[in-house]
């Protein structure tokens, strides 16, 4: 990654680093550049939460934003956990897996969930770029020991179904990522997991649960605009984002 560190408008603590130019993963023929805390730096809890807020994303140690110039497909996308409703279809999803067992891990590696993360990449996200982590590019994509992350894991007696991946932040949680069981489509376990991330934001008086980017433009991240009411980062604020906006 070529660098270009300057010091952080964001906050004098921190400086950033501008990647050069590389190919857009999510939109084909666009070019995407990123803003990224200086990897050197050490984040607590209070640091991290304050860039959430100003919407950053972690990826395993890095913490990022995209900088692309004249593009601002990529919505950082908030749901408010005390005003949110499920939709019908979610409910259906809740009571659905009801009779599943949640357990909070600390982060680490655990044979049976990278199995499990195999094969739902293998049946997902075939060919992409996870899809050959080895055991130590799947903790460096998920794990960071300096955060308050957990595993979270959903079983049904004995059988692992799904892992979150899940952020404790100053004023809400932030969903870094979930791997199901792709054998199980019927449960909505990606439904689920999100609904139980919400319930747990407001277990603990948070009020908000960060879903990451928004691209309208992206089909794989649409499901992310069926969880209101949400807030969406735009001009270096939140607002709500109407349902027109998000159809």
């Amino acid at each position: 990654m070529a660098s270009h560190p300057r010091q952080s408008t964001l906050a004098p603590s921190l400086s950033f680093i501008i990647t050069p130019p590389h190919s857009c993963s999510y939109l084909e023929d666009r070019q995407a550049s990123t803003l990224v805390v200086d990897p050197d730096i050490a984040i607590d809890k209070r640091s991290y939460s304050y860039l959430v807020e100003a919407g950053f994303r972690r990826s395993g140690h890095y913490l990022y934003r995209p900088n692309c110039g004249h593009c601002n497909a990529c919505v950082p996308v908030r749901v408010a956990t005390e005003q949110f409703s499920p939709s019908r279809q979610q409910r259906r999803a809740w009571r659905r897996n009801a009779n599943l067992t949640v357990r909070r891990l600390h982060p680490g590696f655990h044979d049976e969930h990278f199995r499990l993360y195999r094969r739902y990449l293998a049946a997902r996200h075939p060919g992409g770029e996870m899809a050959g982590h080895n055991e130590q590019e799947y903790l460096t994509f998920l794990a960071n020991v300096d955060i308050d992350t957990a595993f979270v894991e959903f079983r049904d007696y004995d059988q692992l179904l799904a892992v979150a991946v899940v952020d404790y932040l100053e004023r809400g949680l932030s969903a870094i990522y979930t791997f199901f069981d792709p054998d199980c489509g019927s449960r909505s376990l990606g439904v689920y997991t999100i609904l139980w991330q919400i319930e747990e934001a407001r277990r603990l008086g948070l009020p908000w649960l960060y879903l990451g980017y928004w691209i309208r433009d992206c089909a794989k991240m649409n499901y992310k605009n069926r969880y209101r009411p949400q807030q969406w980062y735009r001009g270096g604020r939140w607002e709500w984002a109407k349902a027109a906006q998000i159809i």
